[in-house]
């Protein structure tokens, strides 16, 4: 298990899934934890956090909020697969040059970094791929490659200012309790989901505590030994699933049946492509039903090897996917959010 960290610390996000997952442990330390978000949340006003408004496109905003810090969890970004190019340049570049200019103004020593597997994702399968495979040649999807844009602009950062030490994670599909982004979507969606390809197609997930240790213990171990500065590590279950059983496993949890219609991996690419075009000549802004990343992401294995996080960084996920499911059931039928998805999140 994580140790306690002892410091002033901001999460920007600090009002997402993955952000407020990792306010509460921080809290429970008795760390000073304060949050970054465009908006006020009343479960961190129950934890006594302290909330700063803003966005993470206003440089001033940002500068106020790290003033005063000696960690940051930049976790604040735009997920999704739609939208113009500026709608996710302004958030993860722009926002992520932000707060690396406002930790080097005001002297934050450490800044952990959360990115995505899907930075270096190409649309072909990846199996046990780890920390050296290269960014695509192109991106089919905005998000991705802003996020790219983002991490590289995280590690010149370190091997500019030596005084700030910084660690990437890429965490995939995170889940469980309290998700506002991935499970609302399948649920939402559950009627018209079709599996893509012949389902035989593996995947890494993350289960949310698992997730927020792991962004902990990259602190801890950045504090200690600073030749981890740059460093990128993937984070996941460490047990890769096969996609549509994991998606049948969350609409089962959700009292949902499973998907039981099929679709090809080269008809639903097509009729991405095609839906893209009409949507981008109409400029309607309103997400396709699918998308050429979707499609590719539906229907191919895209699991790591994160031996590099097992040995860097101790990490070892402590709840596995089965108990992380039964946590997962429960919540489902006592909380009534979990049908609402939200796009301020940091996977």
């Amino acid at each position: 298990m994580p140790h306690q960290i002892n410091e002033n610390i901001l999460i920007t996000g600090g009002g997402g899934f993955l952000g407020s997952a990792i306010v509460k442990r921080l809290v429970k330390q008795g760390a000073s934890v304060a949050s970054f978000s465009r908006k006020k949340y009343a479960e961190l006003t129950s934890l006594n956090v302290q909330q700063i408004q803003g966005d993470i496109s206003d440089p001033d905003a940002v500068e106020l909020a790290v003033r005063g810090k000696d960690l940051v969890f930049h976790v604040a970004a735009k997920p999704g697969i739609w939208g113009s190019y500026r709608d996710y340049y302004l958030p993860n570049v722009a926002g992520t040059q932000n707060v690396i200019a406002a930790c080097l103004k005001h002297g934050v020593s450490q800044l952990v970094y959360t990115s995505s597997p899907s930075v270096v994702f190409d649309g072909s399968d990846m199996q046990g791929v780890d920390e050296t495979a290269p960014y695509p040649r192109r991106f089919h999807s905005h998000y991705p490659q802003t996020k790219a844009l983002a991490e590289q602009a995280v590690i010149q950062a370190s091997l500019m200012q030596k005084k700030l030490k910084t660690v990437i994670l890429r965490p995939h599909l995170i889940w469980g309790p309290g998700d506002n982004h991935l499970i609302p979507r399948i649920i939402a969606k559950a009627s018209q989901l079709r599996q893509v390809g012949d389902g035989k197609n593996k995947v890494d997930t993350i289960y949310i505590d698992n997730a927020a240790d792991a962004h902990i213990l990259a602190a801890e171990k950045l504090a200690s030994n600073a030749a981890l500065s740059g460093n990128i590590y993937f984070i996941s279950q460490d047990e890769p699933v096969l996609l549509w059983e994991m998606i049948n496993a969350i609409l089962n949890a959700a009292n949902l049946p499973p998907v039981q219609k099929t679709v090809s991996h080269r008809t639903a690419w097509m009729m991405g492509a095609f839906l893209e075009s009409v949507y981008k000549l109409f400029k309607i802004s309103k997400e396709p039903r699918m998308t050429r990343f979707v499609a590719d992401e539906l229907a191919t294995s895209h699991w790591f090897d994160i031996s590099a996080a097992r040995r860097d960084l101790g990490y070892f996920p402590q709840v596995n996917t089965q108990e992380g499911l039964e946590k997962l059931a429960v919540w489902l039928k006592t909380d009534s959010t979990h049908r609402t998805p939200t796009s301020e999140t940091g996977e």
